[in-house]
């Protein structure tokens, strides 16, 4: 999955600069992504690089960030133009729940594919379920990330205490992987997309040391809780090369925007993802799952007057 990183960090060059003169010149949009070592942000900069071919007058940079709920707090504050975000933390965002006091002006372009959580753990720390955390390192993934939120809510599920009974370390991906390797780490959460290329080098450089803990015994209480934004979902054993598939939680994506943003712009970005869907796939294959059908199916967050404009 190297490659896939590579890929993305291509489409970012000659994206950067000084973001603040270009955009007051309205020539230049953020992305904001994720983990560099996530989806998001391998996905993002093939959206940047499309954006600056094809929409004329704009060019776009994809930026690292924590994921989802620093995500939407980027667009709101007007740090970033477009985002990446999980369903999950969007319905918090525009409800006022959750990491949200208040409702936040956001409105999404499209329904994406879907996140799965993946809960790695060392073959030696004896973790064969979530409760199986208790008294285990945990890093529950960057603050205010999508996996965060998810992570916090699979350990409650378990009837663990995310504060008394692990000791937590909130780390992004790249350092969650290398504090396994490290052995600093018992076990990791994650959410992200089929493959996500950190999670691949895990499984790689720690093959038989490491395995994918399975989810389906929380799913009851994340739902009677949260609600059907969590599904049942499975890894397939040919995505990482497990020796079985491996039950999950799924949540979609979202690409969210600012409910002010121009509708004529977020018309061209709707446009875009499926003119170009093509071009999206070459840089990651979950670019596939973007499908016309589902696409505007985005509750509770509503579509934005331009995407509703484009799909009819």
């Amino acid at each position: 999955m190297t490659a896939l990183v590579a890929a993305g960090l291509l489409f970012l060059t000659g994206c950067g600069g000084d973001r603040s003169a270009d955009q007051a010149a309205g020539k230049r949009l953020s992305i904001a992504t994720g983990n560099t070592t996530g989806v998001y942000y391998v996905l993002g900069g093939g959206l940047a690089d499309q954006i600056g071919k094809n929409i004329p007058g704009y060019q776009a940079t994809a930026e690292a960030t924590g994921a989802s709920v620093e995500n939407i707090q980027r667009i709101v504050r007007g740090d970033s133009d477009i985002a990446f975000t999980l369903a999950d933390s969007a319905a918090d965002a525009v409800t006022g729940r959750g990491a949200f006091t208040t409702p936040q002006p956001i409105r999404a372009v499209a329904r994406l594919y879907d996140n799965h959580t993946q809960v790695v753990a060392t073959t030696g720390s004896g973790v064969k379920s979530v409760a199986d955390l208790r008294g285990k390192r945990v890093s529950t993934g960057s603050p205010n990330s999508g996996t965060e939120v998810i992570a916090l809510r699979l350990l409650k599920a378990a009837g663990l205490d995310p504060e008394e009974d692990v000791t937590r370390q909130s780390l992004g991906l790249p350092e969650s992987v290398q504090a396994l390797k490290d052995g600093d780490l018992d076990a990791l959460v994650w959410s992200g997309g089929l493959p996500t290329p950190g999670i691949t080098d895990l499984l790689t450089s720690l093959s038989g040391q490491v395995a994918f803990v399975p989810l389906d015994g929380v799913l009851p209480a994340m739902r009677a809780e949260h609600g059907s934004v969590y599904a049942p979902g499975t890894i397939a054993k040919n995505v990482y090369d497990t020796p079985s598939d491996v039950s999950t939680i799924s949540v979609t994506n979202l690409l969210v925007v600012p409910e002010k943003m121009d509708p004529a712009l977020v018309e061209s970005l709707t446009r875009l993802l499926f003119e170009r869907r093509a071009e999206l796939e070459k840089i990651h294959p979950v670019a596939r799952e973007i499908s016309r059908d589902n696409a505007p199916k985005t509750e509770p967050v509503p579509l934005h007057d331009g995407a509703r404009k484009y799909y009819g």
